[in-house]
């Protein structure tokens, strides 16, 4: 009778159980239909903002579009050259020296003027030399008629062969000293021996001069005129290669730098180099029609050696140097960088730089901000202009200064 009531009342225990969590189930709230659309479009929201981050920070990750200033390969005829530092030498220095003694009696020029061949400088007093030529003349005269009338006698087999013999000697010997007196005499009127510029005088007017007295006055030929220059031993290999080629030439830069420089000839190259110096002497001859260049004065000397055809020059700038070698940012044409090795030569007047190879004609390259570039970059190319760039430079420094 127990066993039963205990078999019935876990039955009904269970039945009751069952029915409860039932109850739980039947009374748990359902989700609003509004509800979960709300939930899609907030999540559609999330998705989008999370995709427009990505975009931003791809975007930021790319490099920026860099401006720079590119300029174009250009080709031209330039020289090989030595760069020197020279002087001037006058072409021709004559010291005019008295050949008579005598007393200055005028004195026919200013002191530093331009002479030609030929100008009067000085006269010494003719008046002794002039005595003794017209004393020679009468003597040749009289020694001419004697001659004569020993040849008619002679003709006439009436004087001896001597005799004849001593009158052709006497007027000889007599025109001689004719010719010899008017020689002093000309030499009485000194006139310039050169054209050139007469230096300071040194003597006036009164003084007695004579073939032993120091130089009345030098006289120095301007035009042309000598630079005298010289080469490096380590330079001399390079310049026997050109030696006696029809571009070989001298060119000399003026000290003031505002005339244009002369180009000359190669006059000289010494045959031994200089044991203190291990340099050559080498001299060349300059025009100087205006006169701009004078004696001993320093200058610039360009030493061309050959030219160059159809040489490829770019701004020295644009030449960069790195642990491989020189080279270049070339701007290819979508606009994007192509890092090319290049083999640099001589730099030439106007900041340009001679590119032996790695280039093309025509080509351009970037001339400035190279330190933030990288091989494949998208840059904003702008002509380069070097006066330009040079004048923004100069009011940076001056307002700077300030």
């Amino acid at each position: 009778m127990g066993i039963r009531l205990d078999s019935g009342n876990g039955a009904a225990t269970e039945v009751q159980e069952t029915n409860r969590m039932r109850g739980i189930r039947e009374k748990k709230p359902r989700i609003p239909r509004w509800g979960i659309f709300l939930f899609v479009i907030l999540a559609a929201f999330a998705v989008a903002r999370t995709l427009q981050r990505g975009v931003e920070k791809s975007k930021a990750a790319q490099p920026p579009v860099r401006p720079v200033l590119v300029a174009q390969v250009i080709t031209k005829d330039v020289p090989v050259y030595l760069d020197e530092i020279g002087t001037c030498a006058a072409y021709e220095t004559v010291q005019v020296q008295a050949q008579v003694a005598g007393q200055i009696k005028s004195r026919d020029f200013q002191d530093g003027a331009d002479v030609k061949k030929g100008d009067p400088l000085f006269t010494i007093d003719p008046r002794p030399y002039q005595a003794a030529l017209d004393q020679a003349k009468a003597q040749a005269a009289f020694d001419q008629v004697t001659m004569k009338r020993q040849a008619d006698l002679r003709s006439k087999g009436v004087n001896a062969a001597q005799d004849y013999d001593t009158a052709v000697a006497n007027a000889q010997k007599s025109q001689a000293a004719a010719e010899a007196a008017q020689v002093n005499l000309d030499f009485c009127y000194i006139k310039s021996p050169i054209n050139g510029r007469v230096g300071l005088r040194n003597v006036d007017i009164g003084n007695l001069v004579g073939p032993t007295s120091p130089p009345l006055v030098v006289i120095q030929g301007l035009d042309p005129i000598y630079t005298d220059f010289t080469v490096a031993e380590t330079d001399l290999a390079l310049v026997r290669k050109y030696l006696g080629g029809p571009n070989v030439k001298v060119q000399t830069y003026s000290p003031d730098e505002k005339r244009a420089p002369r180009m000359g000839d190669l006059y000289f190259i010494d045959n031994a180099v200089q044991p203190g110096s291990g340099t050559v002497k080498a001299r060349g001859v300059t025009p100087n029609s205006d006169r701009a260049l004078w004696p001993s004065e320093f200058v610039r000397v360009r030493f061309i050696l050959d030219m160059i055809k159809n040489a490829k020059l770019v701004p020295s700038q644009a030449v960069q140097i790195s642990q491989s070698g020189p080279f270049v940012f070339v701007v290819k044409p979508d606009n994007t960088l192509d890092l090319r090795p290049v083999k640099p030569g001589q730099r030439q007047d106007g900041d340009l730089q001679v590119i032996e190879s790695g280039l093309q004609p025509n080509e351009n390259v970037v001339v400035t901000g190279q330190l933030a570039l990288a091989p494949g970059a998208k840059v904003d190319p702008q002509p380069y202009n070097s006066s330009q760039l040079a004048a923004d430079e100069n009011s940076a420094a001056a307002k700077s200064s300030k």
